[in-house]
């Protein structure tokens, strides 16, 4: 029996290749084996009070991506999550198992409540809350988390917890993280940091322009060279490396390695014109695919209409069961 996977990503800007070979590349094998639920997470992006005529844009934009990268409707469940109104209702539902204590503890509230102190509001509080509820009105058997949303998991298996023992049933699965693989690719920032990312300003889109790469490549950190033979390389010389070993010919990989370990200077230049070649081969592809599916506007109704069917489906049989747990009956 396959098992249910669920995961959600904000509207909050592009996709870039820490996205790509870091999840979707694992998510595109994931829907031949899982149930799979995709979504656009739209309601979670209102806790930082997005453009509302940027919001819409938003959403079309990385639901294109995802599809450009190889997310299929057919195969799995693509939806945006205001498309689903009974999330709405079991949040209000799951409110009633969270305590304020354990919420204004979760490290990510106290972090952006401290780099943001006029916005601390109550959806920005109750937001391991709306993460439950995405997770639970599917019975979620696995979910896809980074390091910053572990606690966030923990919390949804404490809220079932809660609510099954509150009620004595056993209903509610209690999700546990879904390990993506021994080899799942982390790329690096071209900063010289260790990861590439929107807030870090390091990041190649997956709608870039074969110059505007060039360009963030050109711009990456570098120094003069090895000053000897098989010498470890520093972490910003590595992470170049690490990138060109995802998009590049193993035999290219082997030539800049062995300039690396002879200790030749003077090659940082061809290194980095072979890797912006080599990622704009890998991108341009996915890219041509964003914007033909961007311009089409009648296919992507199609797309949400279908998820938003399909996972209402399935929500509403969640939702219409915990009311009756909780006591609600109509006259």
């Amino acid at each position: 029996m396959k098992k249910t996977v669920l995961s959600g990503i904000r509207p909050t800007g592009n996709l870039h290749l820490g996205n790509y070979y870091g999840a979707l590349v694992n998510f595109v094998k994931m829907q031949n084996e899982h149930n799979c639920f995709f979504f656009i997470a739209d309601w979670h992006s209102l806790t930082t009070h997005p453009d509302p005529k940027m919001l819409h844009t938003n959403v079309k934009n990385v639901l294109s991506e995802y599809l450009a990268c190889g997310l299929d409707p057919e195969k799995s469940t693509i939806y945006v999550q205001s498309d689903v109104p009974e999330i709405a209702e079991l949040y209000l539902l799951l409110n009633m198992q969270a305590y304020l204590g354990e919420l204004e503890k979760t490290v990510s509230f106290k972090d952006k409540a401290r780099k943001n102190p006029n916005n601390v509001n109550a959806g920005l509080l109750t937001y391991p809350v709306l993460m439950a509820t995405d997770i639970l009105i599917h019975n979620a058997d696995y979910v896809p988390v980074g390091k910053d949303q572990e606690q966030h998991l923990e919390m949804t298996r404490n809220y079932a917890q809660r609510f099954n023992s509150k009620y004595a049933v056993d209903f509610f699965t209690l999700p546990t993280p879904f390990i993506l693989g021994q080899n799942l690719i982390k790329i690096p920032g071209l900063d010289g940091s260790g990861k590439m990312g929107k807030s870090e300003g390091n990041a190649i889109y997956l709608v870039d322009e074969p110059k505007v790469i060039e360009k963030k490549v050109k711009s990456a950190l570098t120094d003069n060279g090895p000053e000897g033979q098989n010498l470890p390389k520093p972490d910003y010389i590595e992470n170049l490396f690490t990138i060109l070993k995802v998009v590049s010919e193993q035999q290219t990989v082997d030539y800049y390695e062995d300039l690396w370990g002879r200790g030749e200077q003077r090659w940082y230049g061809s290194l980095k014109k072979q890797l912006a070649e080599d990622i704009i081969k890998v991108t341009s592809p996915i890219r041509e695919k964003i914007n033909d599916i961007k311009g089409n506007n009648e296919f992507l109704q199609k797309v949400t209409a279908q998820g938003a069917e399909k996972a209402r489906e399935s929500a509403a049989k969640t939702l219409k069961e915990v009311r009756q747990i909780m006591g609600f009956k109509k006259f």
